[in-house]
């Protein structure tokens, strides 16, 4: 299908759908069988459009046709072409066209000559340019000399590029006399927040960034410098009996100006439409585009229960003091679904309290909780993103991987500002399914929204985070400015360092130097695992056999002693170790266990293992056939170009023409799929 059919197809699409107002960008994406992104990057190549503005442009062209026809009101319209509100309608209708929707039809084709003049006033018309027309010609030609000599940005300054609509809300203050009325005006800053993130065109900074700022003696600029952000929403407020009042600026952070400013007075039992109220008033301010799809989201009542919207406040601002609260915030929680047990939101919270709180056990004690409540906040509320990432974190401490990737693809859709989503959708593409292009973007999508400040082991960890995923999806020198950022906030982050000496080595390819920077970085800290299993295998690739022993020999006798699998997808490392040393039986039974790992294995590293088995169990067919398996796939990590080549499995296939080509296969795709990897991160400003 050419690139002019496929536009036509899913202009058709739209238009059988037109009166759904759910038919979004997930629903379009289904229909012509196609990935999100990939609709994403071709609507936006074809039409300079997102997907989202391409369907509300469509409608607004059908809405347009529908009112020139005549016969219907433009409520009517709006409600045809699938705006959930006629209010909105009105606003993208003028936004598109320049007037509004009650004005079509008094717009006519131009105001020119109507052809009722006479040949004789065409005459005299032709006459009168006839005296002005050597006067006029002449001024153009000064006009010309003029712009030639001091340019045309001289007389038409080129327009200035949009401001990113990028915002950060900080902490709202408590003016009550009451103190412990905090939760409450901390509650509904985090609602107009978590309002403010589900809208795709913004960029909202998260809330763990800005907290830092609560008592900082700081100008907006200076944290506007820090934060990178081009808005700031300033709040403060106080409960009165039943009330609750709230003063609200919108400041423009580079020049510290206040842009809009208001005051809202209103019953408690009207919060939620307060909530609603502020985020849409700052979007229409800063005049970003908000979906018909998104305001449908920002209008759900959470609960018609105020005591538990009370008790779920309590609980939600309790998550965020950290680890030791999260029993009390359960506490909140629990009452909150008492009070009402639809309230999805409570029940959401209820499931990621359960994960969070055993995150650093290995026994998973909450499993059924996480999935029963998960269940529930789903059953309540299917869209809800904090319902779809409980669902996702059940199944990853499960163990269930892929069943765990639509839930986060489907959280971050209708979350695309949420750091928590985001951040767990890039471990999940680097930890449980490796995809090294999913893992760079959301660590880069990460880093736009969450910047901690006070905790320097935090920001070390997030920058080599960012630096490690850059290496893996090839960008070696973009990752070095992240690497001294993460060493600058922790000097003794040793993840880090030992990231920095396998930098070097993509840089050199210097095994030995490798070797001396891990073994420096390991004697700062002998009781690291991790680090001796590196010392293992870049002996192994330095054949230094006996040397690798001396590393993998400990971890060997750690696994037998505590009972653990860890490190498993090393066996074959391991026992072609022991083999070049004559531990045969011993090497047997490791390339065994290492077998059926690899016959599980369900990532896109599964034929690249079972590869490396038969290659070194010298079964060379098997072996070209599962390498050429692997060499089909795509976002396969940089590691791979560097190390196959000299990896001692392969020996039994150094001298096979065919296993040369397949690496030369596997490179040549992987430096095509980064071009065009590198050039999508870039037109979305991430590179």
């Amino acid at each position: 299908m050419n690139d002019n059919q496929f536009i036509e197809n899913i202009r058709t699409i739209i238009d059988r759908n037109l009166g759904n107002s759910q038919f979004g960008v997930t629903e379009l994406a289904e229909a012509v069988s196609m990935s999100r992104s990939n609709l994403l990057r071709r609507v936006k190549k074809e039409t300079g459009l997102s997907v989202s503005a391409f369907i509300r442009q469509s409608r607004l062209e059908s809405a347009k046709a529908l009112l020139e026809e005549g016969g219907v009101t433009v409520s009517e319209v709006a409600y045809e072409v699938g705006f959930s509100s006629p209010s909105y309608f009105i606003k993208c209708f003028h936004e598109e066209y320049g007037y509004s929707p009650g004005e079509v039809g008094k717009q006519g084709p131009g105001t020119g000559d109507s052809g009722g003049e006479t040949r004789d006033s065409g005459r005299r018309e032709f006459k009168i340019w006839g005296l002005w027309g050597l006067i006029v010609v002449v001024i153009v030609v000064i006009i010309g000399i003029i712009l030639v000599v001091v340019g045309p940005s001289y007389w038409w300054p080129s327009p200035q590029a949009p401001i990113e609509k990028s915002i950060a809300v900080l902490p709202f203050r408590n003016n009550s006399a009451d103190s412990s009325n905090i939760y409450l005006i901390n509650g509904v800053m985090g609602s107009v927040l978590n309002n403010l993130q589900k809208i795709e065109d913004l960029r909202v900074i998260s809330r763990t960034s800005v907290e830092h700022y609560r008592n900082a003696p700081m100008i907006i600029p200076e944290m506007a410098k820090e934060l990178d952000v081009n808005y700031f929403i300033e709040g403060n407020g106080q409960k009165v009996d039943d009330q609750i009042r709230l003063q609200v600026r919108l400041i423009e952070a580079k020049s510290d100006r206040q842009v809009w400013a208001y005051e809202y007075n209103r019953e408690l039992v009207d919060i939620f439409s307060l909530q609603n109220d502020i985020a849409i008033d700052i979007v229409r301010e800063i005049k970003a585009i908000i979906t018909p799809e998104e305001i449908q989201e920002l209008e759900k009542v959470p609960t018609d229960n105020p005591e538990a919207y009370d008790n779920f406040l309590k609980g939600y601002d309790l998550m965020f003091q950290g680890q030791e609260h999260l029993l009390t915030a359960l506490i909140y929680y629990h009452r909150a679904v008492e009070l009402d047990p639809g309230f999805a939101r409570a029940l959401a919270g209820i499931a990621i309290t359960y994960f969070f709180l055993e995150a650093p056990k290995t026994e998973r004690i909450f499993l059924d909780s996480i999935n029963y409540y998960a269940d529930q906040a789903l059953l309540a509320d299917p869209k809800l993103p904090q319902g779809l990432l409980a669902k996702a974190l059940y199944f990853l401490n499960s163990n269930e991987y892929k069943k765990a990737e639509p839930f986060l693809e489907k959280a971050y859709e209708y979350h695309p500002n949420s750091p928590l989503v985001i951040s767990t959708l890039s471990d999940f593409y680097t930890t449980y399914l490796p995809n090294t292009e999913k893992y760079l973007e959301y660590a880069l999508k990460g880093l736009r929204l969450d910047k901690p400040k006070e905790d320097s082991v935090m920001v070390s960890f997030l920058y080599l985070h960012v630096a490690n995923a850059l290496i893996q999806a090839g960008f070696i020198d973009e990752s070095a400015a992240y690497i001294d950022l993460s060493l600058q906030y922790d000097t003794n982050n040793l993840y880090t360092e030992s990231l920095a000496a396998y930098h070097q080595f993509a840089i050199d390819q210097d095994l030995d130097l490798t070797h001396q920077k891990l073994l420096a970085t390991f004697n700062k800290d002998t009781t690291r695992l991790d680090l001796l299993v590196e010392l293992g295998k870049i002996n192994f690739y330095r054949r230094d056999f006996e040397e690798a022993y001396r590393w993998f020999s400990i971890l060997l006798m750690v696994r037998e002693q505590l009972g653990l699998s860890a490190y498993t997808g090393e066996d074959a490392k391991i026992a072609e170790t022991l083999q070049r040393i004559g531990m045969h039986k011993e090497a047997a039974q490791l390339f065994e266990n290492y077998r059926r790992w690899a016959e599980e294995n369900e990532s896109i590293y599964k034929d690249l293992s079972l590869s490396v088995y038969y290659s070194a169990t010298n079964d060379k067919q098997q072996a070209l056939a599962h390498l050429k398996r692997f060499s089909e796939l795509d976002h396969y990590h940089y590691w791979i170009l560097l190390f196959l080549k000299i990896d001692p499995l392969y020996d039994n296939l150094q001298d096979e023409a065919e296993f040369h080509r397949m690496l030369q296969v596997i490179e040549d795709r992987f430096l095509k799929t980064q071009a065009s990897f590198k050039k999508r991160l870039t037109e979305q400003g991430l590179l």
